[in-house]
């Protein structure tokens, strides 16, 4: 098995702000914005929140509620209305997705989705980030793939539920989607809320892109570092910890669970 970490959601560059981390700990992963997407953000729902309300109450812009999400990955079910024989599922294109199929990303392996936060609080009955919280990237998902297939008319016939996929039916370069589903063990899902353990950023560190990671991540030895990590400058042992300068640019990044077989274990243990 494979492990993945997959960089999805809001953050400065893609939506203008973190996704948020509510009072009581829930927290969201905003898609991104696709202007040719189906669906749109006021059609969101999220633990009764209407996601359209919360982008345009966390950029200030209200004009974005009608806007079209990127929802992708799709993991969450009740986030919307679904077509019958709804699977979870992610989409891939292009450069990321030649990635993938280099590093031999299929079957079987797990995506751990991490995304920017950033804690909010309610403000004269609008959502406004805390000006005492500072933006971290932290996991909020996973995915474990069932099957792969390319995006193309005759996955309709297979899975018509695609037909509401943000990959379908766009003419992308490589287009593939990672498909979830019951036969797997780990299948796909969210955490609840956020905890200390699923924070990637250092805490206190002014740059997001600072992680830590369990110490069995380190690549001692001849193990290959994660992909787009390859430098082995960009890894330290901190006091029992694995520090690592993550890449600013990428989508994926992807380690060899035979190489790593505690950091899968690692990973399972955040899943349960």
């Amino acid at each position: 098995m494979k492990l993945i970490l997959s960089r999805k959601g809001f953050d400065s560059t893609a939506g203008g702000c973190p996704s948020p981390v509510f009072p009581d700990g829930r927290f969201l992963a905003l898609p991104i914005p696709d202007d040719q997407s189906p669906v749109c953000y006021q059609e969101l729902t999220f633990d009764g929140f209407n996601v359209g309300e919360l982008v345009a109450d966390l950029t200030g812009e209200p004009a974005r509620a009608p806007e079209g999400a990127h929802l992708d990955p799709d993991i969450i079910p009740d986030l919307r209305p679904r077509l019958s024989g709804w699977r979870p599922s992610l989409g891939q294109a292009g450069q990321a997705q030649a990635h993938l199929r280099n590093e031999g990303v299929g079957e079987g392996d797990l995506f751990l989705f991490f995304g920017l936060f950033r804690e909010v609080e309610p403000v004269a009955g609008k959502w406004r980030f805390r000006r005492d919280s500072n933006p971290f990237h932290a996991f909020w998902g996973w995915l474990q793939v069932e099957a792969v297939r390319s995006v193309e008319d005759a996955l309709i016939e297979e899975f018509p539920w695609v037909r509401e996929h943000p990959h379908y039916p766009q003419s992308l370069r490589a287009n593939t989607l990672y498909i979830g589903g019951d036969e797997t063990e780990f299948r796909a899902g969210v955490f609840d809320a956020f905890r200390e353990e699923l924070r990637l950023t250092v805490p206190g560190s002014r740059k997001v892109t600072n992680w830590r990671l369990p110490a069995c991540f380190y690549p001692e030895g001849d193990r290959t570092p994660m992909s787009y990590h390859r430098n082995r400058e960009r890894w330290a042992l901190v006091e029992g910890e694995c520090h690592l300068r993550s890449a600013s640019r990428g989508q994926e990044f992807v380690l060899d669970g035979a190489q790593y077989p505690e950091a899968l274990e690692w990973a399972a243990s955040l899943i349960r």
